[in-house]
């Protein structure tokens, strides 16, 4: 099992976001929420939410300055509230925990916190029912993704598993498995591809390990608008694969 250490969630996004997630899926708890008590007026329904939850789930609210929140927070858009929270355990991959005929993400090779978080934002928003990581990943930096995937790290199902066993676990669950890549692929546009899918996309730099490639049913691609020799980021690959995944899928799957 993998935890990262404790971490700040900065702005009511990422907050609300663990607040309203079932804890069998995130067992991260906040323990404390500080608030800028020069916000308290503009906040007024955010602070009523924090007072309630509080009540609900046992954590603290405490009003402070500006100073001491900037003192703890590492990004500018916290709108004057944090919290400090526990880890987050993030379980190993078990055969029980795919869900039939679903869609999962594997990321490996992200280059950063940043892109990792705006890939798990597009993940979520298309539907997918899981992401798996490998045992080091930027879930380390909880604080930075959280903000940068709008709070869907924190609502989203997370495992690890090495590439062997995330292959080995979703074939044997009858998943079809997409690597994203050039060499020998198809268009993703031009195949129609049915849950359940297994999806593997890798960092520019490193790109996807060869277990993944030797185990794949297929090696997709995206077909671009103009002659461009580059690659798209990661986060935006993930982007328009899950989309164009969702979109074959979403009559099939309402």
């Amino acid at each position: 099992m993998k935890q990262e250490e404790t971490v700040l969630l900065e702005g009511m996004t990422s907050i609300s976001a663990l607040l309203n997630t079932d804890p069998s899926v995130n067992n991260r708890r906040i323990l404390r929420v500080w608030i800028d008590r020069a916000a308290e007026a503009g906040k007024a329904a955010e602070i009523r939410f924090l007072n309630a939850k509080a009540r609900e789930k046992g954590f603290e609210t405490i009003l402070t300055d500006a100073r001491a929140i900037e003192a703890m927070a590492t990004g500018k858009t916290h709108g004057g509230i944090v919290a400090e929270c526990t880890p987050r355990t993030i379980p190993e991959l078990t055969a029980e925990a795919i869900r039939p005929n679903g869609f999962y993400t594997y990321l490996e090779g992200m280059e950063d916190p940043y892109n990792f978080g705006s890939a798990l934002r597009s993940l979520y928003a298309a539907g997918v029912c899981g992401v798996i990581l490998p045992e080091r990943n930027w879930m380390t930096a909880a604080g930075t993704v959280a903000r940068s995937s709008a709070g869907a790290s924190e609502r989203l199902p997370l495992f690890t598993a090495t590439p062997e066993q995330a292959a080995d676990l979703f074939r044997q669950a009858g998943y079809t498995i997409l690597c994203a890549g050039i060499r020998n692929s198809v268009s993703v546009y031009e195949k129609t591809f049915t849950y359940p899918i297994f999806m593997v996309i890798g960092g520019e730099k490193r790109g996807i390990s060869r277990t993944f490639l030797e185990k794949a049913d297929q090696i997709v691609r995206i077909d671009y608008g103009s002659d461009f020799r580059g690659s798209l980021s990661s986060a935006a690959s993930a982007a328009v694969l899950a989309f164009e995944l969702f979109r074959q899928n979403r009559m099939k799957n309402p």
